[in-house]
């Protein structure tokens, strides 16, 4: 049986093969391709649709048990050009 996690944006679940994990690094979100940085990590679909409800629901803060806003902006822009 394959891992199941579920989306920070849109709260379905996928395989975690599907999912990008995301950790928090200087008060910053940056994506974890292998899965092997340290910390809480969250998965994502690598959409800009899941990521956007994730930050509007500020669900990435909760997921990574932070307690100070993270910054989303790079993370964004990369999936922004993963779309493109």
């Amino acid at each position: 049986m394959k891992p199941v996690r579920t989306c920070v944006g849109c709260r379905a679940r996928a395989e975690k093969s599907s999912l990008l994990r995301v950790v928090a690094q200087n008060l910053e979100i940056v994506a974890d391709e292998a899965a092997v940085l340290p910390g809480r990590g969250a998965y994502l679909h690598p959409s800009v649709e899941c990521f956007q409800k994730a930050v509007k629901r500020r669900a990435f803060g909760r997921a990574l048990r932070t307690e100070t806003p993270l910054e989303t902006a790079a993370l964004g822009a990369r999936l922004t050009g993963l779309a493109s």
